[in-house]
């Protein structure tokens, strides 16, 4: 006997929507159904994010029973909601097969981000990440990135926080190394919900063939990168990815993407004290930025458990917010959002892993 589990169905969540159509159409053909069956769930599915094949109230009962012995829809399960003092909503998510995965919802003034998680865990090894204390453990599926959006889309219709504007893949993991599912989610959140390509970041370590190929799509979505460092030598301590793909060959692949049109580039800048700091780092960051035409977030950094940096000193990120300004580089200062709940990637997650070890369960 076998003891490999069974397949799941095939998640609609999953599929592209020109796949799905076909998809859907080919089902209900062969259940002698007319073909605007195929466009009453697709409606379902994208503009009102049903979770079950039962909500479809417009089908007859026995095509809505036929649909659920054929497909699923992929949805997560809440593990934990967590709500900042400043509006900030971290949900920790359940996959099918008891993986722990984290989304955050942002709200500002004119707009509410959602960042997504493009894996459970993470393989990067970054130094000031607290996804990767806990490892990697598997690639997200297409279907589960998107479960994020339309599970949190719910909840901030419910909470009052009203429509999500732009999503970030910035949550637990390196998009860039799932691109199998990425590109998919990247499509479906496009043209299935219609969320706008330039208000879609990709977020990147500097993963250099996911830079090349993100560049190629017609799409104008924006990449922000984890710069950290503008010298080979520290940036490599800090993110290990620099040993594969060094510097000089990840601002080739940043000039393709510049190089592509209209696309917004990012360069995320942790600022942790003493290590990344230095005064004569800012202006080899001003030059790097103003030659890419790239935006520079600075983030002071937020501290975790196992680590004893502390973010640098405001005076300090002043420093370098001014010597950017000056030499023409467009830059910020990142507030820290949602601190009370464990609102940095990966450490709700790592709590809860550590709760898990404790229990002995």
């Amino acid at each position: 006997m076998s003891t490999r589990a069974d397949p799941l169905p095939t998640d609609l969540l999953a599929l592209v929507p020109d796949v799905l159509q076909a998809e859907l159409a080919r089902h209900f053909e062969t259940r002698r159904q007319k073909a605007f069956r195929a466009r009453q769930v697709m409606r379902w599915i994208f503009e009102t994010d049903a979770r079950t094949f039962d909500e479809m109230t417009d089908l007859p009962a026995g095509e809505r029973a036929a649909l659920a012995a054929a497909y699923r829809l992929g949805e997560l399960d809440v593990d934990t909601v967590s709500v900042s003092q400043d509006g900030t909503a971290k949900h920790l998510w359940k996959t099918h097969d008891g993986e722990l995965i984290e989304s955050v919802l942002i709200p500002t003034h004119d707009r509410l981000t959602l960042c997504l998680s493009s894996q459970a865990g993470c393989a990067m090894g970054c130094t000031f990440c607290a996804t990767g204390w806990s490892g990697f453990r598997r690639h997200l599926t297409a279907g589960e990135i998107v479960a994020q959006y339309r599970g949190s889309r719910r909840w901030a219709a419910e909470q009052g926080y009203g429509p999500i504007t732009n999503i970030v893949y910035m949550g637990m993991g390196e998009p860039l190394a799932n691109r199998a599912a990425v590109h998919p989610s990247l499509t479906i959140l496009n043209q299935g919900y219609g969320v706008g390509a330039r208000r879609i970041t990709v977020s990147t370590v500097g993963v250099v063939p996911g830079i090349l190929e993100l560049a190629e799509r017609p799409e104008q979505f924006k990449l922000a990168l984890s710069l950290h460092s503008p010298v080979e030598a520290l940036r490599q301590e800090l993110i290990p990815l620099e040993k594969r793909w060094p510097l000089p060959q990840l601002i080739e692949a940043l000039s393709a993407f510049r190089d592509a049109g209209g696309r917004r580039m990012t360069f995320e800048y942790t600022m942790i004290g003493g290590v990344n700091d230095a005064p004569e780092l800012a202006p080899k960051l001003a030059d790097l930025a103003y030659s890419l035409h790239a935006f520079v977030n600075l983030i002071p950094f937020n501290p975790i458990p196992w680590q004893s940096w502390r973010p640098s000193s405001p005076e300090r990120i002043e420093h370098f917010r001014t010597v950017l300004s000056d030499r023409g580089v467009d830059v910020a200062v990142r507030e820290p959002r949602g601190r009370d709940i464990d609102a940095a990637c990966g450490q709700l997650r790592a709590n809860a892993l550590v709760q898990i070890e404790g229990s002995g369960s």
